[in-house]
């Protein structure tokens, strides 16, 4: 098998997008754009700018300047990756409720990779694992004036391994899988519309026990590294209903958000991401 990577098809896309498929509906326009720094920023400059970037998907075939959570960077391949950004409404959706953003769209992500023949797992909050590669990640921003998630999503499609640069990274190629980056596109974003419409409506408790199904951190001995250099050692016990992670340590519980915690790692790992 050779890794052959095609640009996007803009035209497909849009397409899908025209549907009366209820999953489509979320998304109103549809951009594809060479090379930028990142996308997230990209949606995030033009919702300051006076933009309504609400249903607005922004895809780059090169990114420059990604980041994932913690600010960390995150590079890109030409061709080799689904790089995309989508703002989502919301208006009418309890903020309690916006936590949970990152965990729908990993969710989407792995039913995406599943639809392809894949089994992916999540591990919490964001990153979604081949056994325990990194095959994809995940970073939720709210832009201003009028506070609207954007949603930023990376997934390694036609990447060879020494195009990623990171042991501990995979691609759908490494994985010996045929895929076209368009055809993942246009799942990836109907997953989302029927994740994101079941956030809208309330319907928490389907989607957290969807995102706890597909969880590779429940039932693991793991080590969340908080800022201060503080540790919390135990069991991932449960994720509530807010999509925080309860660990069971030798002295107690602790709920721990994915805004607390610098790393979630297997306990003993001293690994570096």
């Amino acid at each position: 098998m050779t890794a052959e990577p095609r640009a996007l098809d803009a035209a497909a896309l849009r397409a899908a997008l025209d549907t009366e498929d209820t999953a489509a509906r979320p998304w109103r326009r549809l951009d594809i754009v060479e090379v930028t720094g990142s996308t997230n920023a990209d949606l995030i400059a033009r919702s300051r700018d006076g933009d309504d970037i609400a249903g607005a998907v922004l895809l780059a075939e090169h990114q420059t300047a990604g980041r994932g959570r913690g600010g960390r960077s995150w590079a890109g391949v030409r061709h080799g990756q689904i790089i995309m950004s989508v703002g989502i409404a919301t208006d009418g959706v309890d903020e309690q409720r916006w936590g949970l953003v990152p965990l729908l769209a990993g969710v989407a992500v792995v039913d995406t990779l599943s639809a392809s023949g894949i089994d992916a797992g999540l591990k919490w909050p964001n990153d979604v694992l081949i056994g325990t590669a990194k095959i994809a990640g995940i970073l939720a921003e709210v832009a201003s004036p009028k506070p609207v998630i954007v949603l930023g999503i990376g997934l390694n499609v036609a990447v060879r391994p020494e195009e990623i640069g990171q042991p501990q990274a995979t691609s759908v190629y490494q994985l010996g899988v045929e895929a076209d980056r368009t055809d993942i596109v246009r799942t990836l974003l109907a997953r989302l519309g029927e994740r994101i419409g079941q956030w809208r409506t309330g319907d928490t408790d389907a989607l957290l026990d969807d995102y706890r199904a597909r969880s590779a951190t429940l039932g693991a001995r793991v080590r969340a590294q908080l800022p201060g250099g503080r540790d919390i050692v135990g069991t991932a016990e449960a994720i509530d209903g807010q999509g925080r992670l309860r660990i069971g340590t030798e002295s107690g519980s602790e709920v721990v958000s994915a805004a607390d915690i610098v790393h979630l790692r297997p306990a003993g790992d001293g690994a570096v991401e």
